[in-house]
């Protein structure tokens, strides 16, 4: 693989992380928030038997309408149908202009609406419950609850023809934030195997139409899956069985009835066993210390934290002096050990905050965060002094003494991670140059080039394009935000029509999100007072329109009335996104 497709392979996992943190919490916000606006459609609901006013069945509406819209964004498919439901029986209220308190008591659309809103409402609050039990698991840290499991956030393929049964282990181990697919044949099972990559698999045996035994055979064969950690769930307590399963490769067998707690141990031992041969594939074999892969990945991140929250960082280029005398003199054992010694003296002499990898041969990388060049190079001195103490490495009564030339250099800003490896690098060989047994800090630039570059990038944040989110539901704008924070824009937040149209009016804008429905000023008001009001600043302002009107009209008087893009919701975050980069030129 090259190195740009490595490089993209990278930013495809750390997007992928990053999403998924972002709706984790954004689903915990939605539920705090869903918990509220049941208590406010419940208050409405009394109010409204008594006494309907055309503002309180309007917000009924409004309630319905932005929960049909957020919830399956963030998963909850079930409250969002729940609340269309909701809202088909209110949307009669829009229509309303001047309300009549007597005659709309007397309209049947009234009773009608309460009538249906009262048991949606018990619907809803059932899923609340589970939401809210989904939260709690998930924050519990009491290992006898299940959390252990959650701490290895797995992907597992239930096969069992019990519907009953694959129904309850299912729940049971989302609950336990796995993954979790189901097939109640072999063959089925099969074809998931061949599209997703699992973790685990629970296997029945008396299946039908073909048994569980059909599958041993289809997982040993396969390269990629014959290590495939597989627990078998069987109705029979009969100790040939077991002992079959276990020469055909089962990890563990477990008799119908069963103790869930029970199961998710089992299964909790197997993960993280597996886990822990996964982490070997981070880890230098020979030396124990972190390899160059590992160290990529994380460097990224630490780098991506500083963006955030500016610090120094330096980073040290090793390399041992005259190493491949050793190898040619002492062989290649001795040359092991002088490297086992070296990394065992590095790791004790670093913080636990530095990341120490092997980076290839006798070279060593060593991460150094909230650390300037010249702390580096005091740190390594120290080090280095160490080393030229006493020997690393001992073989047969005989002792081995090494010095190594290393290289520092700081980040700095706009520096790639190729270029700040490139930089320690070149001061590692000047080092050798000079002599060995020394650290060189790299060629700093001067003051008047890191000048200019500040100045270039505090221009770059001036310049960045500007986005308005308009959205009244703050779950939503929360989760946008996140979403498209990552991107090279300023972000702009208001929650009504009114403080969307004064910044308008006020601020220049390159593009703005506008939903529909809004308090004060509509979404489509907006659009109606960008096209004709020639005092508005953002003259060449974007508008991507989101709304939960789903008609082929609503998507035309919007697109009609100005707006350049339309998407309902729920939608893809990731298309929203990439529509967001083509609206403000991004891509």
């Amino acid at each position: 693989m090259s190195h740009r497709n490595i490089e993209r392979a990278k930013d495809s996992a750390s997007e992928s992380d990053r999403d998924a943190r972002i709706l984790k919490q954004g689903k915990k916000l939605f539920i705090r928030e869903y918990d509220k606006q049941l208590q406010q459609l419940q208050s409405l609901l009394t109010a409204v038997q008594m006494k309907p006013i055309l503002e309180d069945l309007q917000q009924c509406y409004r309630i319905a309408h932005t929960l049909k819209g957020s919830a399956p964004v963030f998963g909850y498919i079930r409250i969002g149908k729940l609340a269309e439901d909701m809202v088909r029986k209110w949307e009669w209220t829009l229509a309303i202009e001047k309300p009549d308190n007597e005659l709309l008591l007397s309209m049947s659309p009234v009773h009608e609406s309460i009538e249906r809103t009262d048991e949606l409402l018990l619907e809803l609050k059932m899923e609340l419950d589970i939401g809210l039990t989904e939260i709690q698991l998930d924050e519990e840290k009491d290992p006898a609850s299940g959390s252990m499991l959650r701490t290895l956030r797995s992907r597992i393929l239930l096969v069992d023809d019990d519907d009953a049964l694959r129904s309850y282990l299912t729940r049971r181990l989302q609950l336990d934030d796995c993954v979790v697919d189901e097939a109640a044949d072999v063959e089925s099972a099969k074809k998931l195997l061949r599209e997703h990559t699992y973790d685990l698999v629970t296997l029945d045996l008396m299946m039908h139409p073909q048994s569980g035994y059909e599958l041993f055979d289809f997982l040993k064969e396969d390269p990629t899956l014959k290590w495939l950690p597989l627990i078998v769930l069987s109705g029979r307590d009969d100790i040939s069985d077991k002992v079959r399963c276990f020469h055909l490769g089962a990890d563990d067998y477990v008799t119908k009835p069963f103790q869930y707690e029970e199961l998710a141990a089992r299964i909790y031992g197997l993960l993280k066993r597996t886990r822990n041969f996964e982490q070997l594939a981070f880890r230098d074999p020979l030396t124990g210390v972190f390899n160059r892969r590992y160290f990529d990945l994380q460097i990224g991140l630490e780098l991506q934290r500083i963006e955030r929250y500016p610090a120094p960082i330096s980073l040290v280029f090793i390399d041992i002096d005259s190493f491949k005398n050793v190898n040619d003199t002492y062989g290649h054992h001795v040359g092991d050990l002088v490297l086992q010694g070296l990394a065992h003296l590095l790791q004790v002499n670093l913080r636990s905050t530095d990341l120490l990898a092997r980076f290839g041969g006798e070279e060593f990388v060593i991460a150094l965060p909230n650390t300037t060049v010249d702390q580096a190079r005091s740190i390594m001195q120290d080090i280095l002094d160490k080393v030229r103490m006493k020997p690393v490495a001992q073989n047969e009564g005989q002792t081995f003494s090494i010095t190594f030339s290393a290289g520092v250099a700081e980040w700095q800003v706009g520096m790639t991670i190729a270029e700040w490896v490139a930089k320690a690098d070149d001061a590692m060989y000047q080092a050798k140059q000079q002599g060995k047994n020394r650290i060189v800090l790299a060629d700093l630039e001067d003051e008047g080039a890191q000048f200019t570059k500040l100045v270039a990038h505090a221009n770059a944040q001036l310049q960045k394009k500007k986005l308005l989110i308009v959205d009244d539901d703050p779950i939503l704008r929360a989760i946008l935000i996140s979403q498209l924070e990552h991107l090279p824009i300023v972000i702009t937040q208001v929650s009504d029509g009114e403080a969307a149209w004064q910044l308008l009016s006020d601020q220049v804008f390159d593009a703005c999100i506008l939903d529909g429905i809004l308090p004060g000023l509509d979404g489509f008001t907006i659009l109606e007072k960008l096209k004709t009001d020639t005092n508005v600043r953002s003259k060449d302002l974007k508008v991507l329109m989101l709304s939960g009107k789903k008609k082929a009209a609503d998507v035309a008087k919007g697109l009609l009335m100005g707006a350049d893009d339309y998407m309902t919701k729920p939608f893809s975050l990731v298309e929203l996104e990439n529509r967001v980069k083509q609206l403000m030129k991004l891509i």
